[in-house]
């Protein structure tokens, strides 16, 4: 993704107000005001959800971790400056309203559902330039970092999935997503300015 501080500054505000909007959508379906028209998963959801959603984010990061440094490729990371840092925290708000909120399939069965995850977890996966670079045209960048990077996003992409539809988010709140991307992207920001990769405020 740019590093171009305008247009990160540009989807760090588009990010807060489609949760404003979600926040909003929230408190009118906990007075029993919601609409049709209200974003999808504006729905409460319970402290456990929010947190089960952050533990299950930890433990796929902390494996993603480790693959990285079994296989080598921890110096192949690439640097990220502190506003790419904030706007990696509201990323989420805008990702979680566009795959596990709208680009789901409802009504058909579970497994139906499951199948439209799976497409839509490959999507988000390579949507996320491990595998590419855009110079001039799309460069294909196929290496094993990029490999792994993009297995690891198709991973908590299920996982973000499971969290909108499990059990224990019976409402299937969007807010226990946000949650855990959210946290994920924490993690990776905490990560590489451990390791040196966080450098420059923009």
């Amino acid at each position: 993704m740019s590093q171009n501080p305008f247009l990160l500054l540009l989807m760090i505000g588009g990010g807060l107000y489609i949760g404003k909007l979600w926040r909003d959508d929230l408190r009118s379906a906990a007075i029993g005001e919601s609409h049709p028209q209200a974003l999808p998963g504006a729905t409460p959801c319970t402290r456990r959800a929010l947190v089960t959603a952050c533990l299950g984010s930890i433990v796929l990061l902390a494996g993603e971790t480790w693959g990285e440094y079994r296989l080598g490729v921890v110096t192949e990371q690439s640097n990220m400056t502190v506003l790419f840092a904030l706007n990696s925290l509201v990323a989420p708000i805008i990702e979680e309203t566009i795959f596990r909120g709208y680009l789901v399939i409802n009504g058909r069965g579970h497994a139906v559902r499951w199948l439209g995850i799976v497409v839509a977890s490959a999507l988000f996966a390579l949507l996320h330039p491990f595998l590419w670079v855009w110079e001039d045209g799309l460069v294909f960048t196929l290496t094993i970092k990029g490999a792994f990077s993009t297995i690891a996003a198709f991973a908590f992409s299920l996982w973000f999935y499971h969290v909108r539809f499990a059990r224990w988010n019976s409402r299937h709140s969007l807010l226990p997503c946000f949650a855990a991307h959210g946290m994920k992207n924490l993690g990776v920001i905490v990560i590489k300015a451990v390791q040196g990769f966080l450098t420059g405020w923009w």
